[in-house]
């Protein structure tokens, strides 16, 4: 890890960090709730990637677009919307970033550019390629990150999604976590040719692979890369190196892994590295430990509220849902 930005910029390294543990101990929460009946439908964590969505985000602006995939928490976090919600919303409650409706896998925040996320693979490749078209179109600075799988570079959309990027130069950066396990299957295995990378530079697309687990490497090739796309370099990807600690789900034991392979993932993990390299450029234990049970006692304090919080009104049912022409509005949700 390069040390030069904390010496220069210690606060923004200290939030990237504090940023990395509200995702680390929301994912936390909400795989414990799930198991308690808390949580209803699926929950895919987050759980040893967070230094890719928290270095990415740290260089787009708040009107900058980000569209999600089922392992959304962690992006939506690190793009801004805020854990309350997003727990309001895992509950199913009113208050949620969707008003309970959406749930895990539909986090969606438009104020902070969350467009959303969804538990159809590669589904959001193509999306993100509409919203970088309208980007074009309205002759914008603001770019489009899409984050995707690496099991969800053999589905059809991931390669459109390449194509129309590259014909029309539209402004959108694909961010694949390559966490190596595509559901349960190990990704190579299911995977012909090169991989990801070479897959995009056979559209013209440049690509980069780097360290996903490195907040600093991560963190200084967003900044390059995001800078050349709002300058008008077209689309870029990067592969991002990782590895998720637990499994496909919440309750998804990950017996398919080599003994061994998820322990010794740790050493490497981005949270343990991240803090390990604070304490040798300065830090104290002290404040690391105080960050730590401060994040924990305001994820404690969402899980709380989304407890006590009311279920939605049945007549918001009715809101959202588009037919021909206008959304349909009951007179006693207006």
């Amino acid at each position: 890890m390069n040390n030069e930005t904390l010496v220069n910029e210690p606060a923004r390294v200290i939030a990237m960090y504090r940023k990395m543990l509200v995702i680390r101990a929301f994912e936390e929460a909400a795989g414990e709730n799930f198991f308690a009946g808390n949580v209803r439908g699926s929950v895919h964590q987050y759980i040893g990637e967070e230094s890719i969505a928290v270095g990415i985000c740290e260089n787009l602006r708040d009107d900058d677009y980000l569209m999600s995939n089922h392992r959304g928490h962690g992006h939506s976090i690190a793009k801004g919307a805020h854990p309350r919600a997003m727990m309001l919303e895992l509950f199913g409650k009113e208050g949620g970033t969707s008003n309970g409706k959406g749930g895990s896998m539909h986090i969606a925040d438009f104020s902070v550019g969350m467009l959303g996320a969804n538990g159809v693979i590669a589904d959001g490749c193509t999306m993100s390629v509409g919203a970088a078209q309208a980007i074009k179109l309205l002759k914008q600075d603001r770019i489009i990150v899409n984050f995707i799988g690496d099991g969800g570079i053999n589905r059809g959309p991931f390669m459109e999604a390449l194509n129309w990027a590259k014909v029309y130069e539209l402004p959108v950066l694909f961010v694949c976590e390559n966490n190596q396990i595509a559901a349960t299957t190990t990704t190579r295995l299911v995977t012909a040719g090169e991989g990801i990378a070479k897959r995009a530079e056979s559209f013209d697309v440049p690509a980069v692979t780097i360290d996903g687990n490195d907040l600093f490497e991560v963190d200084g090739t967003a900044a390059r890369i995001i800078s050349e796309i709002r300058n008008g370099s077209g689309p870029q990807l990067i592969q991002a190196m990782t590895y998720r600690l637990r499994g496909h789900f919440a309750h998804d034991d990950a017996g398919y892994r080599p003994a061994g392979e998820a322990e010794a993932a740790l050493k490497n993990e981005p949270v343990a590295r991240t803090e390990t390299w604070l304490l040798e450029n300065g830090l104290k234990q002290d404040e690391l430990d105080r960050m730590r049970a401060e994040v924990d006692a305001e994820i404690a304090g969402y899980v709380e509220d989304a407890k006590q919080a009311p279920w939605p009104h049945p007549s918001l049912a009715f809101t959202d849902v588009q037919d021909v022409g206008a959304p349909n509005v009951p007179e006693a949700a207006r």
